[in-house]
């Protein structure tokens, strides 16, 4: 689960939460499904991320963060790095949601299938940034009911 643009209303604006986005990942959490998060975000907004979490009521998850400018640098290849982590360790990656076009790629390298992936508008954007996946989403608040119809995590 990407944080920045994603869980926030854009990649700049990291201290509010979008509406719906905590009930969307509590509710997969409900159904079994372990969130992992997943950023970039540079060192000077790192602090607390772990705080912010908790205090927007986002289920508890492995929070990583890249740790270097190559990583920031790269920001698909250490997303996709983190995932593949996860698969070699058995996990079975079932949903993703991103606001970046490296979102999409880290997690078509991971291996998550694209009717699963699930791109987000960034606060102000008419579009959604280019990438392979299910549907272009202006917020969270649809996602309740698609979440409500898929089955529980095996």
């Amino acid at each position: 689960m990407d944080i920045d643009g994603t869980l926030t209303p854009n990649p700049i604006d990291v201290g509010k939460a979008r509406p719906g986005a905590a009930d969307a990942l509590r509710a997969f959490a409900q159904k079994g499904y372990k969130i992992v998060y997943i950023t970039a975000r540079t060192p000077l907004f790192q602090s607390g991320l772990q705080d912010w979490l908790r205090q927007n009521h986002f289920p508890d998850g492995p929070l990583h963060v890249a740790q270097n400018s190559q990583e920031r640098d790269d920001v698909a290849g250490f997303k996709a790095r983190i995932l593949e982590t996860y698969v070699k360790a058995g996990w079975d990656l079932s949903y993703a949601y991103g606001d970046s076009s490296t979102d999409f790629e880290a997690y078509a390298k991971a291996g998550i299938h694209p009717t699963h992936v699930f791109a987000l508008k960034r606060r102000g954007s008419p579009t959604c940034q280019w990438g392979v996946f299910n549907a272009c989403l202006d917020g969270w608040e649809t996602q309740l009911s698609y979440i409500g119809g898929q089955p529980k995590a095996r």
